[in-house]
């Protein structure tokens, strides 16, 4: 049953009792977290916040980008074997980046994980197709199932124990999702989920990972139930791509009080890595249905990715971050043979390995700037 409007506000997933330990926010508004910092003293959020407060801060953001989160996979196991990758307190992560992001949290422990996902499987191990007459009454063009059932056998239980030992520590996991009757970007408090004592917990967060990778029109969107006024409700999640190619923390938060408050012990360092080229590309364009509104989709997506960049790097300055991007150098990105083609994803890999290895994997500046 479709949630009414009226209750939207009041829809809760897990229990979730409306405390700043939320399992979920809107990412278009002011995070409560800042007004909930301002009503404690140092000694209840030292005790509260213990890898937070008085320590020094390192967030990463993994953008969406389809087969080129391969990229960001290979950056992160180079980074590894460089030597200089640090544990981040935040981690967020949008579409690919979501998939990436678990295994970005809990360190470099998991890169096999990165490697197996983004190197050993393809669309077919990822989609069951549909045939063409059952597309027509589908709400969309493959069935997901493979995909589900990889994210099932990578984030286990064990797994999710181990983000929620981690969230004990004060360390954040988000993922961005969007919200499809609501049309807003919601960003998911894994930590606090995989902490719950429900025990729902490890397929809500399944839904929530295979929700933000769900690409609308070629994925069906993924329902999550939810509570409101005694009753359950459905809500349709998609690709947290649609409303935020990438992101650190909600719209309208002031997070130079944020720091402040928790007494950040130097300069936050933020690492955005955006799965996908930032330059325009030449490509020829049939005029039939299909490769128009394929091109136009990809042009709208990057547009929108570089805005949500300069959108994050305004925000960094203003707060105080110390700002680093990586993204795939121009002439590097040819379009894949198909989409999540092993050749091109292995290149991918290939690639941010390279970058971070070599130490040029990082820009202090949205390019233009």
């Amino acid at each position: 049953m479709p949630l009414p409007e009226a209750e939207v506000s009041r829809a809760i997933v897990l229990g979730d009792t409306g405390s700043v330990e939320k399992i979920r926010i809107w990412g278009d508004q002011k995070a409560p977290v800042q007004d909930y910092l301002g009503t404690k003293s140092d000694a209840e959020l030292r005790a509260e916040f213990p890898a937070l407060y008085g320590r020094s801060h390192t967030y990463l953001a993994l953008s969406g980008g389809g087969e080129d989160g391969a990229f960001g996979a290979g950056l992160l196991t180079g980074w590894t074997a460089k030597g200089t990758r640090p544990e981040f307190t935040i981690v967020t992560g949008v579409s690919t980046g979501a998939l990436i992001a678990p295994f970005a949290f809990l360190g470099s422990g998991y890169d096999s994980h990165l490697t197996q996902i983004y190197t050993e499987y393809s669309l077919k191990d990822l989609v069951n197709r549909r045939s063409v007459f059952s597309i027509l009454s589908a709400a969309s063009a493959v069935d997901p199932k493979p995909l589900r059932d990889l994210i099932a056998r990578y984030i286990s239980s064990a797994v999710v124990d181990q983000i929620a030992e981690q969230h004990r520590r004060g360390r954040q996991l988000w993922i961005g999702t969007t919200n499809l009757d609501a049309g807003r970007p919601v960003l998911w408090n894994i930590g606090a989920i995989a902490n719950s004592a429900d025990p729902r917990r490890v397929a809500v967060i399944h839904d929530v990972l295979l929700a933000s990778a769900s690409v609308p029109g070629a994925f069906p969107p993924v329902l999550i139930n939810v509570r409101a006024d005694g009753r359950t409700y459905d809500e349709l999640h998609v690709d947290g791509g649609t409303t935020n190619q990438v992101f650190l923390y909600p719209a309208g938060t002031d997070w130079k009080y944020v720091t402040q408050k928790l007494r950040v012990k130097g300069r936050p360092e933020l690492y955005v890595i955006r799965n996908a080229s930032l330059s325009p590309t030449y490509q020829p364009v049939q005029a039939r249905l299909i490769p128009i509104a394929g091109r136009s989709i990809s042009s709208l997506i990057r547009t929108q990715g570089i805005g949500d960049l300069n959108r994050i790097y305004f925000s960094a300055q203003r707060s105080g971050i110390d700002f680093n991007l990586a993204f795939i150098p121009p002439g590097n990105n040819p379009p894949p043979n198909t989409v999540f083609d092993l050749a091109h994803m292995r290149k991918m890999y290939a690639l941010g390995q390279e970058q971070a290895l070599t130490g040029t994997a990082w820009h202090k500046t949205p390019p233009g700037f």
